[in-house]
C-alpha cells in the first residue's frame, strides 16, 4: 500500500477531524456545520484515492474498494447535508446520517482489516 507522507497524513486526519465536527455541530449552527462537514469529506476522501494498491492480493483490492465507497458515501452525505441546510432538492430530513452511518461503518471496518491483511502479505 502506498504510503502518505506526513503532510497528506496530517491533512486526512484534519480531514476526519472537521467531518466529526460537522456532524456534532449541525443541530446548533447548520451553516456553519456543513462547511466544515463538506470540506472534511473531500479533504479526507481525496487523501485516501491518493493511497493506492498494487499488488496481487484479491482480499486487499477488496477492501480498499470498501473503504473508497465509504469515501464516496461520506461526500454522498455532504451533498444531502448541503440539499437539507440550503432546502435543495429532494433530501429535506435527515438523510445524510444514512449516508454517513454507511461511510462510516465501511471506513472502520477497513480501517481494522487493512493493516491486519497488509501485514499478513507482508510475512508471507
Amino acid at each position: 500500500m502506498k504510503k502518505l507522507t506526513p503532510l497528506q497524513n496530517g491533512l486526512m486526519m484534519a480531514g476526519g477531524m472537521l467531518v466529526v465536527i460537522g456532524a456534532a455541530l449541525y443541530m446548533l449552527l447548520p451553516v456553519v456545520a456543513f462547511v466544515a462537514f463538506a470540506v472534511g469529506a473531500v479533504t479526507f476522501s481525496y487523501m485516501q484515492l491518493l493511497q493506492s494498491y498494487d499488488g496481487r492480493s484479491f482480499v486487499i483490492r477488496r477492501l480498499r474498494r470498501q473503504q473508497l465507497m465509504g469515501a464516496v458515501a461520506i461526500l454522498v452525505a455532504a451533498c444531502l447535508m448541503a440539499m437539507q441546510t440550503f432546502r435543495l432538492g429532494i433530501a429535506m430530513r435527515n438523510e445524510w446520517v444514512v449516508a454517513l452511518t454507511i461511510g462510516c461503518v465501511l471506513e472502520l471496518y477497513t480501517a481494522f482489516r487493512l493493516p491486519a491483511e497488509l501485514e499478513k502479505e507482508g510475512r508471507g
